[in-house]
């Protein structure tokens, strides 16, 4: 059992061991106590408002479990000294140095442990954010173990060969590192949970009546990674089948899932019950959203939800409405796969590798093309409204499809359609000839991303195929832009088929994608 000196305190330094996230990574931040006579306080090292205020939280806490604040001078340094340290999830390792230091807490095994962990007044400890990245980090510096909240833990469990100890309040963390007490490690077993979860999806395409062409187009898009449009009435069943698109696309990969967690780690997006994500995700943000909340940033950069759409689905909702500039800062994560988000003094990266779906009313009234009810809107209005999205962005979008509402016959039938496990089995087929295709060109996996040379050595047409993509150019005014678009897409149905070759009747179905690059749209 540990004993208090209850005498003053010869100067003496104790190090504990805390984390910083700087992206998506950690680095394991140092904190050096030293306790000697004096009475200032004094907290180095660029800490941020929120680590400043913890002498505050730490004294009360300290105080309502039967523990002092030294009323000597204190002199903390957080190492290294060039990153700036934000939060108040250093609490803890704070609240220990301090014991340690003042000789009121044993310090022996402080070295061993990364601590984390925001205290309340009472000295329960709250839960905090980016556990996933430092326990990574903690693995890989060779720390035996991560205490932290034991809201936390479960999240942090997931990374073998470290051991997790979650804690309610101060008092435990005290008793442990005093040996007067035990903490319950936490163990997840991640590849049964992940394979145990992976196929458990609500959402189902059978629950979508009629719409087969629709769902047609989502099987190609989901087969080839391709970015898509879907351009419709209200009411025609955009977003339905929007949000069952990651139900048809490939289950996660456990490396897949563990970068995703990670992001949503670093934002606090895990609850307490999940140890790692096991479905791709599907943002949906509202179109009032800020360019800086698309892509990631503010003065102490967090990932956007282009980021919190990696490996999974981001729908934009009526994209028209949407802010230009808003649209115009996804142009580059659409291509490169990633957003760097520069500040003076440094820059951050985030992964962005996701898929585009977005919809929108054909017109401000919403029926342009309805089969049943007329367009109101005055000439010129239609063009006008889908001018609202530039050339660019659309033409990183390689399915445009017009989607038509479900008549009463169809929705009331009472026979199922196919499920999305059916459609998934050929999407993955098409995946791994992808990926036996691509085997040789790191950082490509799917067809939308064949760059120009690729798509000459991948897409070649014979005699049949050049004629019609000619004469399609022509005759239905399709731009130039639409042209690798619509080879790609070909590809991709070409795969779904299993046909070595693309032929005439795959470039036919892929030009029928093409609706917004015809001249007379909207005219």
């Amino acid at each position: 059992m540990f004993k208090r000196n209850k005498k003053s305190p010869v100067s003496m330094l104790v190090k504990t061991f805390g984390s910083a996230v700087f992206g998506i990574d950690a680095t394991t931040i140092t904190i050096e106590v030293d306790v000697t006579k004096g009475i200032k306080f004094m907290l180095v090292g660029l800490p941020d408002n929120a680590v400043k205020e913890s002498q505050q939280r730490i004294e009360s806490a300290l105080r309502l479990n039967g523990y002092k604040w030294p009323r000597y001078k204190i002199i903390i340094n957080m190492a290294p000294a060039d990153i700036r340290k934000e939060g108040s999830a250093y609490d803890l390792p704070l609240a220990a140095g301090i014991l340690a230091a003042s000789q009121q807490i044993n310090a022996d095994k402080l070295s061993s442990y990364i601590l984390m962990g925001e205290l309340s007044l009472d000295g329960t400890l709250q839960p905090v954010k980016g556990v996933l990245p430092i326990a990574i980090n903690a693995r890989a510096e060779g720390f035996e173990g991560f205490i932290l909240p034991k809201q936390n833990a479960r999240e942090a469990a997931v990374v073998d060969k470290l051991k997790v100890f979650g804690a309610e309040n101060i008092r435990e963390v005290i008793d442990f590192l005093n040996d007067e007490g035990e903490l319950e490690q936490t163990i997840v077993d991640t590849r049964a949970e992940f394979y145990a979860r992976v196929n458990n999806n609500p959402l189902d395409f059978s629950d979508v009546k009629g719409q087969e062409n629709v769902k047609r187009a989502l099987e190609i898009a989901a087969a080839g990674s391709h970015n898509i449009i879907l351009v419709g009435p209200p009411g025609s069943g955009k977003t339905m089948l929007a949000k069952r698109i990651p139900t048809i696309l490939p289950p996660f990969t456990l490396k897949e899932a563990l970068e995703t967690t990670k992001i949503h780690s670093v934002v606090g997006k895990i609850d307490k019950e999940t140890s790692l994500m096991t479905q791709r995700p599907f943002r949906s943000p509202h179109h009032t959203i800020s360019d800086v909340a698309l892509v990631g940033g503010g003065n102490y950069p967090q990932p956007g939800e282009i980021s919190l759409s990696h490996n999974g689905v981001l729908f934009l909702d009526e994209l028209p409405e949407f802010k230009r500039t808003v649209l115009e800062v996804m142009r580059q994560p659409l291509e490169d796969r990633n957003i760097t988000i520069s500040r003076a003094k440094f820059s951050v990266e985030y992964p962005a590798s996701f898929m585009l779906v977005a919809s929108m009313n054909p017109c401000p009234c919403g029926y342009y093309n309805h089969p049943s009810k007329d367009c109101v809107c005055a000439p010129g209005v239609v063009q006008k409204y889908l001018n609202k999205i530039s050339g660019p962005l659309l033409d990183r979008i390689d399915i445009h499809l017009e989607v038509v509402p479900v008549p009463f016959k169809k929705l009331s039938e009472m026979e199922s359609s196919e499920t999305s496990e059916q459609v998934r089995e050929r999407v993955l087929q098409a995946r791994k000839i992808q990926e036996e295709r691509f085997a040789e060109h790191k950082g490509v996996y799917a067809n939308a991303q064949m760059n120009s040379k690729l798509i000459r050595r991948f897409v070649l047409l014979d005699e049949a195929g050049n004629e019609l993509i000619k004469n399609a150019m022509d005759r239905l005014g399709l731009s130039a832009r639409a042209y690798d678009r619509i080879l790609k897409v070909a590809r991709t149905i070409a795969d779904l088929e299993s046909e070595k070759n693309v032929q005439a009747h795959h470039l036919s179905e892929a030009i029928h994608y093409r609706s917004l690059d015809r001249e007379n749209w909207g005219g």
